[in-house]
Parts: structure tokens; sequence; C-alpha cells
């Protein structure tokens, strides 16, 4: 059986916030960079099955997952760029919301982990609640 790609959406809270620095930062690259994520969420459970995202919590049907993406037209890895986008994924209804979009020069040390987890509490309280968060 063929499964269908993912609906993929990008949250406001997203758009507001991290992603707007990206604009501003790589103009003309950013909606290449954009789109090769949505892509690449549209086949999430690809990238999972390959090791190119990570599992951070999970339920039967739920995960929250984070995917790390390089800016295009750089000659950089995705891992060794220091970009994050923070992802819940419902493979029940198929769906993928981009919950968080960052460099790590903005959500940094002492504990990156730490603190995005405190915005998906404090921004996402739904989903904060199925993963007890």
């Amino acid at each position: 059986m063929v499964l269908s790609n993912y609906s993929v959406q990008v949250e406001a809270f997203a758009e507001r916030h991290y992603i707007k620095k990206f604009q501003k930062q790589y103009k003309g690259r950013w909606l290449a960079t954009k789109q090769n994520i949505i892509t690449v969420c549209e086949r999430i459970d690809n990238m999972l099955n390959y090791g190119r995202a990570d599992i951070i919590l999970a339920t039967k049907w739920q995960k929250l997952v984070k995917l790390d993406f390089s800016i295009a037209g750089t000659c950089i890895s995705p891992k060794a760029s220091g970009n994050r986008c923070i992802l819940f994924v419902d493979e029940e209804t198929r769906d993928v919301r981009i919950l968080l979009v960052y460099s790590k020069n903005e959500i940094c040390q002492p504990n990156e982990t730490q603190k995005w987890k405190d915005i998906v509490r404090k921004e996402y309280a739904d989903i904060a609640k199925i993963f007890r968060m």
C-alpha cells in the first residue's frame, strides 16, 4: 500500500519569530530553503526511517521531531549548519506542523533543548499536553 505525502503547515508563531530573521538574513535564498523544508516534511516518514530527522518524544500516533536543515545554495551540511526545525507529526492524520524554525545562534547555550521545549510548552499547550511536557 502506497501512502500519500503528509500535509504541512507552518505555524504562525514560527513565521512571526525566527523565520522572519531567516528572511532578512538570507533574502533570495530563503524561499528555496523554506520550500525544501516543506518538501522534506511531506516525506517525514522517510526522513525518520533513514535517520535524517530525530524523534524527540513519541506517543502511538504523534511525534515531536527535530529536523536539521541548511540554507539553499550553501555548501554546509544540514547537521553542521546549526539550523533546526521542531515538528509535530501526526501519523494518523498525516499532518506535519512546523512549530519552530531556528538557528542555534538564537536558541543556544546552556541548554538548547530545554529552551525550545519551554517555547513549545508556552506557545503550543495542546502539543505539550500530548507529550506531558
